[in-house]
């Protein structure tokens, strides 16, 4: 009798992979002229990329670029969800332990965009504890994108479609921003991972 075939699974993703994500990009400078660090946290697919690829990534592709220059980090919380977009805690603390000291040096802020309330209790809590209290005191939550351009230079950072309109549902929708109402799937949908739409709003 023929042996029958196992079908064979796909490779996990590697490095190439989350790099197309554009989850972790430099690009543009805030108003005090410090590179930015985006990430957007909506394209981290947490389920399917190990700890081992993200840091080796971070290590390879995005740490060196950030030694001996202030920079900021500039995230985007919009559409996290735990089961999907979210490492577990005990990754955030291995990914922000391997952080080089000189990069941690020059880190002098952090632009928390559309903090949810469980992000915010996060932070409030086991946050002083992962983390130092230098860097815990460098975040800053910006719950609206108009109050993001305070801060960040509008014309040098691209900002995706979805979270103009996350942007939008708040202002008729309070209540989302501490968790006590949940989104509604668009028509449309947010951007897929292939081809991520940015807004021309961000340099309007």
């Amino acid at each position: 009798m023929a042996t029958q075939l196992q079908p064979q699974l796909p490779p996990p993703p590697d490095q190439n992979h989350l790099e197309k994500l554009d989850v972790f990009k430099i690009k543009g400078r805030d108003k005090q002229g410090r590179r930015i660090l985006r990430i957007t946290g909506k394209f981290f697919p947490a389920r399917i990329v190990s700890l081992d690829v993200l840091k080796k990534h971070l290590e390879e592709k995005i740490f060196p670029r950030l030694k001996n220059k202030r920079f900021t980090i500039l995230y985007f919380h919009t559409g996290v969800q735990r089961s999907q977009n979210f490492p577990g805690i005990a990754a955030l603390r291995s990914i922000y332990d391997a952080i080089p000291a000189a990069v941690k040096a020059n880190l002098e802020a952090v632009y928390f965009v559309h903090p949810d309330l469980q992000a915010r209790l996060f932070l409030a809590t086991l946050g002083r504890i992962f983390f130092t209290s230098e860097v815990y005191g460098k975040v800053r939550y910006v719950s609206r994108i108009d109050l993001l351009w305070e801060h960040v230079r509008r014309n040098e950072i691209e900002v995706p479609e979805f979270i103009y309109d996350h942007d939008e549902d708040l202002e008729y929708r309070p209540m989302m921003d501490y968790g006590l109402e949940s989104d509604h799937p668009r028509v449309y949908g947010a951007p897929s991972v292939e081809s991520h739409v940015y807004s021309m709003r961000c340099i309007s």
